[in-house]
């Protein structure tokens, strides 16, 4: 009676279970054991492990961001994933934590005689006037102010008179 062997090649994600031993390395590994005529038998497995992947990635965005393979708008705060497929089959789980802050708009109503001062810059017409800056979260800031102006007046007279005179009650 003679000794047998074999070999096969496997490949997996992870983890391969062979003969009730788990391996999480590629290699090669033999099992030994007797064969059908009590001779020994001796199998050996050329393993290759392909790893799953996982990434974490944080990012502050203004109002919403785009992420992922397909694309997708997001526009609250939170913890989201996508779990794709590595260019060897295995799992790819990407996770996004993700922080939106807001931009900011105001308006305001001025009413001023001749002029008005607005962050440095003098009106002298009535309009709408805008402001852009960016908030506290680095995020867009819009003020307006809708800004009223009214012109002061002035007028002149002549009068004459003979000892006294009397205007304005002095």
């Amino acid at each position: 009676n003679n000794s047998s062997s074999s070999s096969s090649s496997a490949t997996a994600c992870d983890s391969y279970t062979w003969n009730g031993t788990t391996y999480t390395a590629s290699g090669a590994y033999t099992y030994a054991t007797t064969n059908a005529n009590g001779c020994d038998s001796t199998a050996t497995l050329n393993l290759t492990i392909n790893n799953s992947t996982s990434s974490s990635t944080s990012i502050t965005a203004c109002d919403s961001y785009t992420w992922g393979a397909n694309g997708t708008t997001y526009t609250a705060s939170g913890t989201y994933t996508n779990i794709g497929m590595t260019s060897t089959g295995c799992t790819a789980t990407e996770t996004l934590v993700l922080t939106i802050n807001s931009a900011t708009t105001s308006s305001s109503a001025m009413t001023a005689c001749d002029s008005y001062t607005w962050n440095g810059i003098t009106y002298t017409n009535s309009g709408a006037y805008t402001y852009a800056t960016t908030n506290a979260n680095g995020c867009d800031s819009t003020a307006t102010l809708n800004l009223t102006i009214n012109n002061s007046s002035s007028s002149s007279s002549s009068a004459t008179a003979c000892d006294s005179y009397t205007w304005n009650g002095t």
